[in-house]
């Protein structure tokens, strides 16, 4: 069996960084106008600057977290090596594929352009 790679996605990268900004953006308005600040504008600056700054100093590390599938094992970023028969579960959250063992352990093969992909080959390399 040929090996399979799951590298991340520069755009499914910043497309969960938008997402995660507007989410930033409307808590911390929430939050001000909860206090009362006049100026609950500055809640949606504020969120937008931190997911902003976030995801530029992530990047580089986040594009290097490659994941593949050969033989009977995917093999992940730090050493990470899950046989296929262990796989208890895998959902798709966004633009990222977990897997759950039978251990209950979780990982995260993150920012995939098509989840689904990722997905349907994991299932099929599982039968």
């Amino acid at each position: 069996m040929s090996e399979t790679v799951f590298p991340p996605d520069r755009m499914a990268y910043w497309r969960s960084h938008a997402w995660l900004a507007v989410i930033a953006m409307l808590g911390a308005m929430g939050i001000l106008w909860v206090m009362g600040n006049p100026h609950v504008w500055t809640g949606a600056i504020g969120g937008l600057a931190a997911i902003g700054l976030r995801g530029g100093y992530l990047l580089s590390d986040e594009m290097t977290r490659v994941w593949s599938l050969g033989g009977d094992v995917i093999k992940g970023p730090d050493q990470q090596t899950i046989p296929l028969a262990d796989v208890a579960e895998l959902n798709r959250l966004g633009s990222t594929v977990q897997i759950v063992t039978h251990e209950g352990h979780k990982h995260l093969i993150k920012y995939q352009p098509d989840p689904g992909a990722t997905l349907n080959a994991i299932e099929r390399a599982k039968v």
